[in-house]
């Protein structure tokens, strides 16, 4: 079932002339903007891999990837009943989750037709009491009713490996390690690891040898246009 977020995000995307729902072959897709196709995907960039893959063969892509930076849960006494309670979620996701996604997509990302784009979105997502499938967890026993778009915070576009390195820290030595980006964001080693495995992976970084246990790594110049 489609959520009001999905929806409001396609009539972003189609503002200005822009078709919904088409279908392409096998495919449907989101929003058609003159000769550009756009994909809005919430789970997992890897569930599109092939079909993105597919349609970058003749077609130019923007791959809409939003990102919940900041979550309003309100809890309904039952499905499409009274608001009981409103509360923020504790949890925050940054722009740096787009590696998490990233990980599983760089056989596809970096293509000369395909840019894309990080939305780092606010929502407000409704919830009523699930059905007891997990009686450990009873906190978590829910069902999401709808989500909702409340504001768009930044945007984010991406079309080369270069582009990426835009988020590693602006101070690091010539030849780094994750050790370097981990201190530099401020974020756990592993998060630094992930993004060092994306950046290699995408051709942004090369490994030039080792410091102890870890790698090293240097940025990959551009090639002069």
């Amino acid at each position: 079932m489609e959520t009001s977020l999905h929806r409001q995000l396609k009539e972003r995307y189609a503002a200005g002339g822009g078709l919904t729902e088409q279908r392409l072959g096998r495919y449907r897709i989101d929003v058609v903007r003159g000769q550009q196709l756009v994909e809005i995907q919430h789970s997992s960039l890897a569930s599109i891999r092939d079909k993105i893959r597919a349609l970058l063969k003749k077609h130019d892509v923007l791959v809409v990837k939003p990102i919940v930076i900041r979550k309003h849960l309100v809890k309904l006494k039952h499905q499409g009943g009274d608001v009981i309670s409103r509360r923020r979620s504790p949890k925050q996701r940054t722009l740096l989750d787009i590696f998490e996604e990233l990980v599983h997509f760089t056989r596809v990302f970096p293509h000369k037709r395909l840019t894309l784009e990080v939305l780092l979105v606010e929502i407000e997502e409704g919830r009523y009491p699930g059905h007891g499938r997990r009686r450990r967890y009873r906190d978590d026993d829910h069902e999401v009713e709808d989500q909702h778009l409340l504001e768009v915070h930044g945007v984010h576009g991406f079309r080369s490996a270069a582009d990426l390195c835009r988020l590693l820290p602006p101070e690091l030595p010539k030849q780094f390690h994750t050790g370097h980006i981990a201190d530099g964001l401020s974020v756990d080693r592993w998060v630094a690891q992930r993004m060092a495995y994306c950046l290699r992976n995408t051709g942004a970084l090369k490994q030039v040898g080792k410091l102890g246990g870890a790698w090293l790594y240097e940025q990959k110049r551009r090639k002069a246009a």
